[in-house]
């Protein structure tokens, strides 16, 4: 695709979270009630979601509004084995499985060619630790468990904070009171985004302050839901630095400011970076500056934040540092890789180490041809950069925007000007 050279600036609507509508759609199929799941993301990854919990034997009615409607009265009944095809959606396969394991019957778990390569064993070692079976292709998926989930301890390396986001989904359904311990915890904005959903639920637990060690009571059941998603951060990212890039001014709407997700923090980010930030109501606007400066970010907490802060720190002035993010390395593709292989290739100067992308800012990018590898950040990151690079931008297929976000070139076309 050829990205159009313009100037981007005025109002979107964004699309709800993903991570949201996935964690009510799961918690919806155990509650063996109905459920009402309004204004949900409806896109590659949630519709995997969906597919999952019809195959768990849910009802799932979507309206003209595309609100979800989800009975689960019938789910789970006269089940001796259970097929989950998750696609290319890793937060399905990593927050079902412990949810999965509960059951008293084998399941197993397959994906897409990118869901194979990312790594299964340390959830699979802790459920054994808990009193599951597993089996899996050295770790990776295809995977096959078989409950029930006894409970007791286990300790969990969590590069990935989906791990113990699921787990903490999967213990209350377990015959016995669990002990998790995480060795290394990365993503804690997401594991705050799943305690919500249990403190909403009303499960028992406790979780120490740094959110590495938890207790969670056995033996509870989940409620059916009604329920509202909010608007995706991590979407609205790419359109808070096409105003960064472009100096200009972009209003996203359907935002919550007190929202649990961490990739709001972005917002702050890119106040360091020059820009300015203004809240109303559940809209924020982004006032890029005319000169965008460089800076030594942290993104362990918000690794999806990645490939956008790339492009920022492309059009900045000095060096860039996205550091401490090791984990990009194990989403859809080698994020740091990836993006550092597309900015060289389209003229900036950037470099990686172990855990950080190095970006050597000049204030402006050349342009030419970039491969989106199938990862929808990285096709979405890409789109708005070569909409500000001097020669024409093209990307080899941009197909996989809809992943997260199908209306993605949609929005971007309101914005042009």
């Amino acid at each position: 695709m050829k990205v159009p050279s313009v100037k981007l600036s005025g109002k979107i609507t964004i699309p709800s979270s993903k991570s949201q509508t996935i964690r009510a759609l799961l918690i919806s199929a155990f509650s063996r009630g109905v459920s009402y799941i309004k204004h949900p993301l409806i896109s590659d990854d949630t519709e995997s979601c969906i597919n999952a919990v019809k195959a768990m034997g849910a009802d799932v009615i979507i309206d003209d509004d595309c609100n979800i409607t989800l009975d689960a009265t019938s789910a789970f009944l006269d089940m001796d084995e259970l097929n989950i095809d998750a696609g290319n959606s890793g937060t399905t396969e990593y927050l079902s499985l412990p949810m999965l394991s509960s059951l008293g019957i084998k399941v197993n778990i397959d994906g897409d060619e990118m869901l194979r390569k990312r790594p299964l064993k340390p959830l699979l070692d802790a459920l054994e630790s808990l009193g599951a079976e597993t089996e899996s292709t050295e770790g990776f998926p295809p995977a096959s468990i078989r409950g029930p989930l006894d409970g007791g301890e286990c300790t969990i390396e969590c590069k990935t904070s989906q791990y113990l986001s699921g787990l903490l989904l999967g213990a209350p359904l377990a015959i016995g009171d669990s002990h998790i311990k995480c060795s290394v915890l990365f993503e804690k904005p997401y594991v705050k985004m799943t305690l919500k959903w249990l403190d909403e639920e009303g499960i028992e637990y406790k979780i120490s302050d740094d959110l590495e060690e938890a207790w969670i009571k056995g033996g509870q059941s989940y409620k059916s839901l009604d329920t509202y998603i909010e608007g995706d951060f991590s979407s609205a990212s790419f359109f808070f630095v096409a105003a960064a890039i472009h100096g200009s001014e972009v209003t996203v709407e359907g935002l919550d400011k007190n929202s649990t997700q961490g990739d709001k923090e972005i917002l702050c980010i890119l106040e360091k970076m020059g820009c300015k930030v203004e809240w109303n109501g559940m809209s924020v606007t982004v006032k890029g500056p005319e000169r965008l400066e460089g800076g030594v970010f942290d993104l362990n907490a918000i690794p999806d934040t990645l490939p956008a802060l790339s492009v920022a720190a492309a059009f900045a002035y000095g060096d860039t540092i996205l550091g401490n993010v090791e984990q990009a390395r194990i989403k859809e593709t080698d994020r740091i890789s990836v993006m550092r292989e597309n900015l060289n290739a389209l003229g900036v100067e950037a470099e990686e180490s172990r855990d950080s992308l190095i970006i050597h800012g000049k204030g402006r990018v050349k342009g030419g041809w970039a491969k989106g590898y199938g990862d929808h950040r990285v096709i979405m990151a890409l789109s708005i950069l070569g909409t500000k690079t001097e020669e024409e931008t093209e990307i080899d297929d941009v197909s996989a925007a809809s992943v997260t976000f199908p209306t993605f070139f949609d929005l971007l076309k309101e914005l042009e000007n």
